[in-house]
């Protein structure tokens, strides 16, 4: 049995391939939709029937927010010991106050917080006053 260079065939409409779905965001079964210069133009996903153009099994690069890799970079340096620059400390009102509460304590206690209305509008009072007075 002689065994060669064989030269792949050009492929055709219809025919089975292997590319990364964009929908699926995975290497999926795809036939050809339409062929440009004999290569794949468009495949259509076997799995979610989705048409894309023909990626050659190559997933896009993936999207990097600034913002995200910045604080990563920060809170990265902070652990490490590195040399971060921390954010700036948030001045304490209270500080010269000898009798003023702590910043870290809540303001108003949890019982008046159950109390007072999740959307803050005065028609939500009336109604949680009302229904107070019905269960009296």
């Amino acid at each position: 049995m002689i065994r060669g260079n064989i030269p792949m065939r050009a492929a055709r409409l219809g025919d089975d391939i292997d590319d990364f779905c964009v929908k699926c965001k995975r290497v999926m079964n795809h036939a050809v939709v339409s062929i440009l210069n004999d290569e794949p133009a468009k495949v259509r996903c076997r799995t979610c029937h989705s048409d894309h153009d023909f990626r050659h099994e190559q997933a896009p690069p993936p999207k990097v927010d600034p913002r995200k890799a910045a604080l990563f970079n920060q809170v990265l340096a902070n652990v490490t010991g590195g040399a971060a620059t921390p954010p700036a400390p948030v001045p304490d009102a209270g500080a010269d106050d000898p009798g003023a509460e702590p910043a870290g304590e809540p303001e108003t206690e949890p019982a008046a917080l159950a109390d007072t209305p999740v959307d803050g509008g005065a028609d939500a009072g009336a109604k949680l006053k009302a229904r107070r007075k019905a269960k009296a």
